[in-house]
């Protein structure tokens, strides 16, 4: 069910930097686990506390359903004469056949009321600049190994020792040599300016929405809401402002409206030319990337919906300040800017995946193993790592393999993939889980409402699903990897 980190790069100093996981199955090819997770010894039962409030605070409905169930059951064993027997009582007392139906009206109504709107993704879509060109229309550049090196060498910023670092990290990445960067990062001198900035994040917002309403057949008015995320550029307007003023959408929320999510990773004003080690990471491992999602609330989309949102969870951690600390954009001593990861970056995710996973499993798991998975924590049993299969982890080491760490949006590069890879059926549960800096962890759980058809999708997947997985090494060599 869950999927555990095996890559830095899949952490992202400000937006999460998600996996997406693909549930088990019972199909004989594969793999299926029953036993729940263990976890460290100082995991907080709070969490628990908190993930089992969350399925107590639905208790009324799971007790109704029986309630009402007996009630079906007790009044279809009534006969004709009992019943003409009961119109009998109740005829002459009024007053109680008017009290009992406005409660039980009430009762209904207020049931009614109460339940969440449910949730629907209708679709979505992710940015892939045309290979065959990189048109001058378009910032994006396919950047190799060989390329990142060459330019950050003929920058003259990076001392050799640090040229060297880069090289190493690059290395052992597990990106791959079709990875995409801004042109202006790779230009030389490098061109790093507020209107190169706009040119990519309108490239990959706009690529991105302009492919998802032409596969929802959605039209931009019917749009009521809109959310923007990206991880360190924020310019003045917004790039909210930017899609609103470029498909003239309304200038309200309204009910009854679809919303559009657009997740991006902007990289021209946040590459870092300096030579702090902990700022080079990041300019190894993220590259330009985004996504748009349309979600629905109207139970009229449910039937060309793909998924229905089950759980989220959120934890922050920020009021820890090693968590906090961890990740930190700032100044290095010439005043250049960057994002510095720390050595704690690694026991901060880890801590702060314990506690996201604690308070989402009582949420997620079958009784039988909420019993268990309680049990397990109360006799404080020795740490697990998830239970997880090559298979689990595929989609993604690809994203991370053909598109880099893009932030937030790796996630649904990493659920087209699952699409592609035609693993999506109806009823399946997928688990998405991203981090960020604060430090946060979010959790989001996602049910299949029909089995997605890998013929009938356009993704950035499809026109090259076929060579996919690859192998990829724990190091590669720079200068004899193939193109």
């Amino acid at each position: 069910m869950a999927n555990q980190q095996e890559q830095t790069s899949r952490q992202n100093p400000d937006q999460t930097a998600p996996v997406s996981v693909e549930p088990r199955r019972q199909d004989s090819d594969r793999p299926l686990d029953h036993n729940p997770p263990d976890f460290l010894l100082s995991v907080r039962l709070k969490y628990v506390k908190l993930g089992y409030h969350y399925l107590i605070s639905k208790a009324i409905y799971l007790l109704l359903v029986p309630l009402l169930g007996i009630s079906s059951a007790h009044l279809s064993a009534l006969t004709a004469r009992d019943l003409a027997q009961l119109w009998d009582q109740l005829r002459f007392n009024l007053i109680t056949v008017v009290l009992c139906s406005t409660i039980m009206v009430f009762l209904v109504t207020l049931y009614f009321m109460t339940l969440p709107r449910k949730v629907y993704l209708v679709d979505f879509a992710c940015y892939k600049p045309d290979d065959s060109a990189c048109h001058k229309s378009d910032p994006a550049r396919i950047c190799t190994h060989e390329t990142f090196m060459e330019r950050s060498e003929l920058t003259n910023v990076f001392t050799k020792e640090n040229l060297a670092f880069q090289q190493r990290i690059l290395e052992r990445s597990g990106l791959g040599q079709r990875t995409y960067v801004p042109e202006a990062v790779l230009q030389v001198p490098p061109n790093r300016c507020m209107a190169e900035a706009r040119a990519e994040a309108e490239a990959i917002m706009f690529g991105a929405v302009d492919q998802l309403l032409a596969k929802t057949g959605v039209k931009a008015k019917d749009i009521g809401i809109l959310v923007v995320n990206c991880s360190v550029f924020n310019p003045t307007p917004l790039l909210s402002a930017m899609i609103v003023n470029h498909y003239k959408l309304r200038g309200n929320v309204n009910h009854n409206f679809y919303a559009l999510v657009v997740s991006l990773e902007s990289i021209t004003l946040n590459w870092y030319f300096g030579n702090d080690r902990s700022m080079l990471v990041s300019n190894c491992l993220f590259r330009m990337g985004g996504a748009a999602i349309l979600l629905s609330n109207r139970s009229s989309d449910r039937r060309r919906s793909k998924y229905q949102l089950i759980h989220t969870v959120r934890t922050h951690k920020s009021a820890d300040d090693k968590s906090y600390n961890c990740a930190f954009q700032q100044e290095d001593d010439k005043k250049m800017i960057g994002v510095s990861l720390s050595k704690d970056l690694m026991a901060v995710a880890g801590e702060a995946l314990k506690t996201n996973i604690t308070t989402l499993g009582p949420l997620v798991l079958p009784m039988s193993e909420q019993l268990l998975f309680f049990a397990t924590l109360v006799m404080k049993k020795v740490q697990k790592n998830l239970e997880l299969t090559d298979w689990h982890s595929e989609p993604s080491r690809m994203t991370l393999y053909r598109f880099g760490n893009t932030s937030s949006s790796s996630l649904w590069y990493e659920l087209a993939y699952s699409e592609a890879k035609g693993r999506i059926r109806k009823g399946d549960r997928t688990w998405q889980i991203g981090f960020g800096s604060g430090f946060k962890c979010n959790s989001a759980v996602w049910k299949a409402l029909r089995t997605i058809d890998p013929a009938k999708e356009k993704n950035p997947w499809m026109d090259k699903i076929h060579e996919f997985p690859v192998h990829v090494p724990k190091a590669v060599s720079i200068g004899s990897t193939k193109k």
